[in-house]
């Protein structure tokens, strides 16, 4: 499963779902891994008073995951599709570091969140506003565009099949 997270780079396709349960049902027939079910996520977003990463389209977030004990420190947007989380140990730690550097907390969620894998796509159900996300990462910047495409249609697959099943 490591590979999944590997990369630096991430194509990333966000929905809302007028149904989860019915895009689960579409998933439970293709072959798939579960790897979190209901996982709590807090993400702190962290920026200048003058929100600078925010003008230039960058984040730099802080994630805690519980029930599976995952710490992360994500930074992405340096380049377009850029992505780079790298696992932690003490996340007090590293946001008292941040905030030393004149960064405060631009903003803190709290999200349940369900993880499953489809072939080399990582499929996110997201309990924040109806919010998910379908996304893979790869070091290889030349594959994005027709990772990009092979999402959309695997999006269409599960949400639009999962929206006929009425």
């Amino acid at each position: 499963m490591s590979e999944h997270f590997e990369g630096k780079f991430e194509v990333a396709l966000k929905y809302r779902l007028e149904s989860k349960s019915k895009c689960l049902t579409i998933l439970k027939l293709m072959t798939h891994e579960v790897m979190l079910q209901d996982n709590l996520e807090s993400d702190c977003y962290f920026d200048t008073a003058e929100q600078h990463l925010f003008a230039e389209n960058k984040s730099l977030c802080i994630r805690e995951i519980e029930r599976s004990g995952i710490k992360l420190w994500i930074v992405k947007g340096h380049q377009a599709d850029c992505c780079e989380p790298t696992n932690i140990t003490d996340t007090n730690k590293e946001k008292s570091i941040i905030k030393t550097i004149d960064y405060h907390i631009l903003l803190a969620i709290k999200k349940t969140r369900s993880l499953y894998f489809v072939g080399k796509f990582h499929i996110t159900f997201d309990k924040l506003d109806g919010l998910g996300e379908f996304a893979i990462m790869t070091d290889d910047n030349k594959l994005l565009d027709g990772y990009r495409s092979e999402l959309i249609i695997l999006k269409n697959i599960i949400i639009c099949s999962g929206q006929l099943m009425s």
